[in-house]
């Protein structure tokens, strides 16, 4: 097998590479705004596409979708090349695939509200552990009663299900409230006019479309666009959450091969912690520290390597630091704590080349042979052969025209699901509830009416008349009677 050519990084004194047989130790990219982290990612997802190794990341300010074409010529890069003494440089494009959790502006991404299950979901609608019990109640009913939960009406139908048989549930599962279900109603609403809705589905996201390859043997670049996504904070979180987790699931054990399956850029890193429950923190741990076997590499890109656990920054073995600014006390500590992670240099002090360093610098470490971390360079960084910046919207377009997947994800897929069965259920039910009832009707004897014994006045007044006649007579023809015996006498 060909030895893979190396990553340059940029030139400090030596040059900088990135190893690929070592990229899946995941990384760190981190500065201050405007110090030159996207120009950083940039390199690195062409460097790994120019290996064949696909790459995912997110776009969080639109100007990654320059990676589909070629940068443009400009004194500064041309003195950059120079500088670096870069061989071979030549502006082109690379192979991208745009996707889009709104699909606005790329492919839709969608997934199954049971390929997300209870964990993430909960996590994604912030619900307290009662309501993130009843949550996975719900779950466990619909897998034993075979209904597929796919969007965010299947959700709502099945809680409306266990609601209405919570008497019966709760004997076996536990308590179920009322309250509770209301409350994760509310959040789903809640999440639904954030935009949601759109990411559960069907089509669901096949992972494989991910792990592409071009005709040249060029790794496709997935880019997401995040610029809306991101002021939804929880939602990105959980979505990259529910792909690494995906990945870490469906991907096969391939140990250390000579280069990653596939490499994972975390843009705006610090949303994924900040505020994050802690079994979803444990989540994120655990999937970092064993998803390297499946041969994907996870890159951070934050402004300050605070923002990531310590669990989490110990498992990153390739470090790019570009500048950061110390104009608090607690900037200054983390300028410190920053400067100890790295391998020294008996050449350079760290804390001052972190606040001297230009735009475009920046502090390298990457894993030399045998997964021994480098000594940290001061490293000017290389340009990148694709645009700097944003491609425009018909360039997109014309991309998109191209793409691989074509318009599998486009249209939206509805077939039966949790809500139909439930529906169906309930409208049998009332159908046999009514004929029940109409056969029990039928079955009774008919009732004779009673004739009413109530008299009207004229009746009474005709019976008292004549009874007041006939006691008159009775009376008189008593008397006769009585009379005419007596004269006999």
């Amino acid at each position: 097998m060909a030895e893979i050519d190396p990553i340059l990084i940029g030139k400090g004194q030596r040059l900088q590479y990135l190893l690929p047989a070592l990229a899946n130790r995941h990384g760190l990219i981190t500065g201050a705004t405007g110090t030159g982290k996207t120009v950083t990612l940039q390199v690195l997802a062409e460097g790994f596409s120019r290996i064949g190794v696909p790459v995912f990341l997110a776009d969080v300010k639109g100007d990654l979708s320059g990676l589909c074409q070629p940068i443009a010529p400009h004194p500064k890069v041309d003195e950059r090349i120079e500088k670096i003494g870069i061989e071979g440089f030549s502006p082109q494009g690379r192979p991208v695939v745009f996707w889009d959790l709104f699909g606005a502006s790329g492919h839709p991404v969608r997934t199954t509200v049971s390929e997300m299950g209870p964990l993430l979901l909960s996590n994604l609608l912030e619900l307290n552990d009662t309501q993130e019990g009843v949550l996975n109640i719900a779950f466990r009913i619909a897998d034993e009663q075979g209904l597929l939960l796919l969007d965010f009406e299947d959700l709502r139908a099945m809680l409306r299900f266990v609601a209405q048989n919570a008497k019966t549930f709760s004997q076996q599962y536990g308590n179920i409230s009322p309250a509770s279900v209301a409350a994760i109603q509310r959040r789903l609403l809640v999440l639904e006019d954030q935009g949601a809705r759109q990411f559960f589905g069907e089509p669901a996201l096949e992972l494989d479309d991910l792990r592409r390859v071009d005709l040249s043997g060029r790794g496709v670049i997935n880019v997401l666009a995040a610029d809306k996504l991101v002021q939804k904070p929880r939602l990105y979180a959980t979505f990259l959450l529910w792909l690494l987790s995906e990945l870490f699931e469906e991907l096969p054990e391939v140990g250390d091969p000579d280069k990653p399956e596939l490499v994972f850029f975390f843009d705006e890193a610090h949303l994924l912690f900040d505020h994050a429950p802690k079994a979803l923190l444990s989540k994120v741990e655990q999937v970092v520290r064993l998803i390297r076997s499946k041969g994907v590499g996870v890159y951070f890109v934050t402004q300050n390597p605070a923002d990531l656990s310590d669990d989490v920054l110990g498992q990153l073995g390739n470090r790019i630091q570009h500048a950061m600014r110390a104009y608090t006390p607690r900037e200054k500590k983390a300028i410190r704590v920053a400067a100890q992670t790295f391998r020294s240099n008996p050449d350079l002090d760290i804390e001052s080349a972190f606040m001297q360093m230009g735009v475009g610098e920046a502090l390298v470490s990457t894993l030399e042979a045998r997964g021994v971390p480098g000594i940290v360079d001061r490293t000017l960084i290389r340009p990148p052969e694709s645009r700097i910046g944003p491609a425009s919207a018909e360039e997109i377009a014309a991309v998109r025209s191209r793409s691989p997947v074509d318009k599998r994800y486009d249209e939206p897929l509805d077939r039966e699901s949790a809500a139909e069965v439930l529906q169906a259920r309930a409208e049998k039910k009332a159908q046999q509830e009514a004929k029940a009832s109409a056969d029990a009707n039928a079955a009774k004897p008919a009732k004779t009416r009673r004739r009413s014994t109530r008299q009207s006045p004229t009746e009474a007044a005709v019976k008292s008349f004549l009874r007041s006649v006939s006691t008159v007579l009775g009376r008189e023809i008593s008397r006769g009677i009585l009379g005419a015996i007596k004269k006999g006498f």
